[in-house]
């Protein structure tokens, strides 16, 4: 199979570890970028990529590439590219665009343009145009503008591959699960490890978690874009999908413990558990982090903590974080602590020196994970070097 050009998306923050996660499926040429990694493969690296990458958001493969100086110039790289080689006209396609310093003013005329080339290109060669179908097309374009150039993309994924097929209910405000389980991986967590998120909500840590334990493959449970695409090699795919769950280990249970003070966030991780087939693997327990104690001597604690503006929050949560700090200087003592927070006073309410703080993005927010290192023994925090 032939070399061809990708870009995998991932939320930013964690294009070092994407990078890394598709070294492993066999990606060559790799270029970490900010948002994703551009790299080189055949489509078993891009089938790879799509069922096992735990990081990526889509898997983009690259078509085209042409300077621009306005719409119409657009218009033309969109043109020349051969869309009907790559899928048919019965299927409805979605444009989307993203730029960045692009001296284009209106990016939804831009993306109007390029619908406008893809359907010209069909009628020219088909004699009819795909329909438009905004909410679950059947093949997805993707355009992205810098300054001087135009970069055109065919989706592979189709659904944003954090969409792993088991969540139930995500609750408010859920991480996306590409983004758990890159903050699980920076936490350094082996699986032997007890591992501990004591403000769990629908369970996505812990579930990613236990995903990795167990080798489960996070796409395992759901389709993907090339499979309607032209040139779809379904034996590959068949080989690849078995070789994936061949590796899967049976569901067992591990040391990894969810809890939450309230009852109805645990029952909306545990129907997401039930959904992924791990019901048996994570010990879900009601209880409040402030009162009780460590489930094992040491281990990794991960946590997405309440941060926010809304009214009537900035007081609970300005008197719940010197309460946090208290816990983890009486309790987990050994462990080593992690909290993923927007929340930038986090650091001063806590009263604890992070060892280390990564920069990580929710979306469009800029977040970071902090580390804290409890030394065993000692009440007392070491310091340690600290990044921003």
């Amino acid at each position: 199979m032939s070399l061809q050009a990708f870009f995998a998306s991932c939320p930013r923050g964690l294009e070092a570890l994407l990078a890394d996660e598709l070294h492993q499926f066999g990606a060559r040429n790799s270029q970490a970028l900010p948002g994703g990694v551009a790299f080189e493969g055949d489509m078993q690296v891009c089938y790879r990529a799509n069922l096992e990458s735990r990081l990526a958001t889509r898997v983009l493969l690259r078509l085209g590439r042409a300077p621009y100086r306005n719409e119409q110039d657009v218009y033309e790289a969109a043109l020349a590219v051969r869309w009907p080689e790559h899928f048919s006209e019965k299927l409805s396609i979605r444009v989307d665009v993203n730029a960045i310093r692009s001296p284009l003013k209106s990016l939804d005329f831009v993306t109007l343009r390029i619908k406008d080339a893809v359907c010209d290109r069909f009628r020219a060669e088909r004699g009819r145009r795909p329909d438009v179908d905004t909410r679950s097309p059947g093949a997805r374009i993707q355009g992205f503008l810098d300054k001087e150039s135009v970069t055109l993309y065919l989706d592979t994924s189709g659904e944003a591959l954090n969409r792993r097929g088991y969540r139930q209910d995500a609750g408010e405000a859920p991480l996306k699960e590409n983004l758990a389980a890159g903050i699980v991986r920076l936490t350094g967590w082996d699986p032997r490890e007890p591992l501990l998120d004591p403000m769990c909500g629908s369970g996505t840590l812990a579930i990613e978690a236990a995903m990795m334990a167990l080798a489960v493959p996070p796409g395992h449970a759901r389709g993907f874009g090339f499979e309607r695409l032209a040139g779809f090699d379904a034996r590959r795919w068949k080989e690849v999908r078995e070789a994936a769950l061949e590796k899967r280990e049976r569901p067992r249970k591990l040391a990894i413990f969810a809890r939450d003070r309230y009852g109805d966030e645990l029952k909306k991780a545990r129907a997401n558990l039930d959904a992924a087939g791990l019901a048996d693997c994570v010990e879900l327990k009601q209880a409040d982090m402030l009162d009780a104690g460590a489930p094992a001597s040491a281990g990794v604690l991960v946590a997405n903590p309440p941060y926010g503006a809304r009214l009537g929050e900035e007081k609970a949560l300005a008197d719940f974080y010197p309460k946090l700090g208290d816990t983890l200087k009486k309790y987990y003592a050994g462990w080593r602590c992690y909290f993923f927070s927007g929340d930038t006073r986090l650091p001063k309410l806590i009263r604890l020196t992070a060892s280390r703080r990564t920069p990580l993005y929710n979306g469009p927010l800029e977040c970071r994970l902090y580390e804290y290192k409890m030394i065993a023994g000692s009440m007392r925090r070491a310091r340690g070097p600290s990044t921003t």
